[in-house]
């Protein structure tokens, strides 16, 4: 494991990993995000929380030899939640991908409805949240196996 000093900062940074992770969860649940330039604010949130954990994970893994399960599984645990942001980042890409397509479809429509492409981009944002709650998933898990100190974010005993 790391030491007490790095174990804290990187308690830190994973608190503040799942912290973004709930208030862009709480952005896409309660917004209506009707403008692409909010869509795209939002996949920038998303793509900063990839990067973050990937950040993290680039720094232990090169910190840390991969001598025990528990160094391996904080690693992995670690990875997860960057593949999560990573895969809510696509999802929301697509939603945005998919609403502007429908927009130009309405547009382009002279005769009747438009005929709009499913899934529509509310599936893809509903997707992307699903994932986003994987990260404090991942996050209770470091901690419920005792991979890094207790976190003031979840206040888990150690």
């Amino acid at each position: 494991m790391p030491d007490r000093s790095d174990r804290s900062t990187l308690t830190e940074a994973l608190d503040r990993i799942v912290a973004d992770a709930l208030v862009l969860h709480r952005a896409l649940r309660t917004n209506a995000i009707g403008h692409a330039h909010a869509l795209a604010a939002r996949i920038n949130d998303a793509q900063d929380l990839a990067s973050a954990a990937l950040r993290l994970f680039l720094d232990l893994a090169q910190h840390t030899p991969h001598t025990t399960a528990g160094k391996l599984l904080l690693l992995d645990h670690i990875a997860q939640i960057a593949k999560a942001a990573q895969d809510a980042s696509a999802e929301l890409t697509a939603a945005l991908a998919r609403a502007v397509e429908n927009q130009r479809r309405r547009a382009n429509a002279t005769k009747g409805p438009a005929i709009l492409i499913r899934p529509s981009p509310q599936q893809f944002i509903e997707s992307a949240t699903d994932l986003l709650d994987r990260i404090p998933t991942l996050h209770h898990a470091i901690h419920r196996d005792r991979l890094i100190p207790p976190s003031r974010l979840t206040h888990q005993p150690h």
